[in-house]
């Protein structure tokens, strides 16, 4: 079985390997979740009109960035209701939990483990309905990061589970209750030690653990160094840039993150005996807090404050420093829509995120005006002019690389993909090596994720344009290998096996007339920005196959090439 499902080793692995060296040249950069207020999307009157109305190949290039994956379906809708609605739909969707899929594993009396957090991320990510929450969800796990590879994470599901909801929670939530439902998870607290951190002692023998305090001002709010309000860096008279905290701003948060430990427990210290205690929010142990004064950022926090009330005014000042806004918006639009978001871009969407309110194209307000309100953030992105221009498509400096774990999802949703157990699949238990996927969701390597905001690539065209290009930290010769060959494994699909099966019935109407079925895939996979040369090619290796092979008809291989010379394509692995 290997890394992917038993399936027949094509003719044209040869040719698509070959495919994939000629055009994989992508480094142009080319506790329970909290309540929320929902905004009702009544259906609209009339067809969608001026910058609500959008074309299939506008709609698709929208749901890339969106969702998990573009579907028909979804098109349809799209351009049927327009931006303003779909978005108001999709704010309104109740959210999907990956902790109940995990606990229902439990409950069935299932060992759980790391297999079952895979299974819930990847059945999510392709099948549910709030595909927008659950996109944000999994964008903001790559910046509020914990997880799994940690030993205590992989051996504590229910409490990563539950992390995961949080954060799927907090995409249309408030980001500073975000910050709070963090702040007092399990899995974080686990994953960046400070669950049960003590007080320091008289002797100086125990000092809190610093771990928290450090991450939560470096990745999680306010970065390394104070910017302007559209992301620029502040400088100094000297004209270098500022610090936004140091070593005494760490030690003296760190006091904050004492006296935390398991709900439902008598004690501070030991583990807890129910699974229960993992999904609930840690508590506050006072004999253990420190009940020093505490002065940091410009903050001071009386002595004998109570822990809670600590975290509470730590947070408020984390949330309201002018930095979150810009830092938080430029890192979710590298997310969802291009690595190098130009200053201005990054200000509206702060500016959203200050001011909790966004404009839709159809006069109705994403968001209910206060500070850090996550629809409007999330709208302003997704809508902003330069996130859909159309001059884009064809400027070097926009776009991302679309990163391994969106290829596999999006292939698995547009070609209908509908069960997802993972069983007998070892390449989606674990895709992180270099011959898989070399990511996998909520398993990143380390809290900096699996690729830094600000990566630039030695020695590459996008390092030479000045250019960032955070997903090609994890693009190497063996990546791109490694992924086409996985990739194939599942394109070539067996069809003695029943999970992630996908159809292609609308395809293989199509094989005869190698042109049409490239440019139905090309609108499908690609919303119509294959390069001439790209399409010319693919027909051209699709027109050579004259007949089957294997298990394989004349018409399935010239399908499943057509997908997988597209899909390793530089025109694919790049979007704009």
């Amino acid at each position: 079985m290997g890394c992917f499902k038993t399936v027949k080793q094509s003719p044209f692995a040869i040719i698509a390997a070959a495919f994939v060296v000629a055009l994989a040249g992508c480094d142009s950069p080319s506790a329970p979740p909290q309540e929320e207020a929902v905004s009702e999307a009544p259906p609209p009157a009339t067809p969608p009109t001026g910058a609500d109305a959008v074309g299939s190949d506008e709609a698709s290039n929208f749901l890339t960035k969106a969702t998990f994956g573009p579907t028909t379906t979804e098109i349809d809708r799209l351009t049927t209701i327009g931006l303003s609605s779909w978005i108001q739909t999709e704010f309104s969707k109740p959210q999907e939990s990956l902790l109940q899929e995990v606990l229902l594993a439990e409950n069935a009396g299932e060992e759980v483990g790391a297999e079952q957090l895979a299974e819930a991320f990847w059945t999510r990510s392709i099948l549910s309905d709030d595909q927008l929450r659950q996109r944000v969800g999994y964008a903001l796990s790559q910046i509020l990061v914990a997880s799994y590879a940690d030993g205590q994470l992989e051996d504590r599901p229910i409490a990563m589970a539950n992390y995961m909801d949080i954060l799927a929670a907090g995409a249309f939530g408030n980001f500073r209750q975000l910050l709070e439902n963090v702040t007092y998870s399990p899995a974080m607290a686990i994953y960046l030690t400070y669950l049960q951190n003590q007080k320091a002692d008289a002797e100086g023998e125990v000092v809190p653990d610093e771990n928290y305090a450090r991450e939560i001002m470096q990745l999680f709010t306010i970065g390394l160094l104070e910017l302007q309000a559209n992301g620029d860096l502040r400088l100094d008279g000297g004209g270098a840039p500022i610090e936004t905290y140091d070593n005494d701003d760490v030690t003296e948060l760190a006091k904050v993150f004492t006296g935390l430990s398991w709900a439902e427990r008598g004690e501070f210290l030991g583990r807890p005996d129910s699974i229960v205690s993992e999904y609930m929010p840690l508590v506050m142990f006072e004999e253990e807090h420190s009940p020093e004064a505490k002065s940091f950022l410009g903050t001071y926090i009386p002595p004998n404050t109570s822990g809670d009330a600590s975290i509470s005014i730590a947070l408020d000042a984390l949330f309201n420093h002018p930095n979150t806004p810009p830092f938080i918006s430029r890192q979710l639009i590298q997310r969802l829509v291009t690595s190098n978001p130009s200053p201005a871009y990054v200000g509206r969407v702060a500016d959203a995120f200050r001011s909790g309110s966004y404009s839709l194209p159809n006069g109705q307000n994403a968001g209910g005006g206060g500070r850090g309100d996550m629809r409007a953030v999330v709208a302003a992105i997704l809508l902003d002019p330069e996130a859909n221009d159309p001059a884009r498509m064809t400027d070097p400096t926009f776009g991302k690389i679309r990163e391994p774990v969106l290829r596999f999802t999006h292939w698995a949703r547009t070609f209908g993909v509908t069960r997802t157990d993972i069983d007998d699949i070892e390449g989606l238990q674990d895709s992180r090596s270099p011959t898989r996927l070399n990511q996998q969701a909520y398993r990143s390597p380390s809290v900096f994720n699996f690729y830094r905001p600000g990566f630039v690539s030695p020695g590459s065209g996008s390092a030479a344009a000045g250019l960032v290009a955070p997903e090609l930290q994890i693009t190497t010769a063996s990546s791109v290998t490694g992924y086409a060959n996985f990739i194939e494994g599942f394109i070539f699909d067996d069809a003695s096996n029943q999970d992630y099966r996908p159809d292609y019935a609308d395809e293989l109407r199509l094989a005869n007339d190698a042109a049409a079925l490239v440019d139905h895939l090309d609108f499908k996979m690609t919303y119509n920005a294959l390069r001439p040369e790209t399409r010319a090619r693919i027909i051209q290796a699709v027109e050579a196959i004259t007949g089957g092979h294997d298990d394989y008809t004349r018409d399935e291989l010239r399908v499943q090439v057509a997908i997988l010379f597209i899909m390793t394509s530089s025109d694919y692995i790049v979007t704009r």
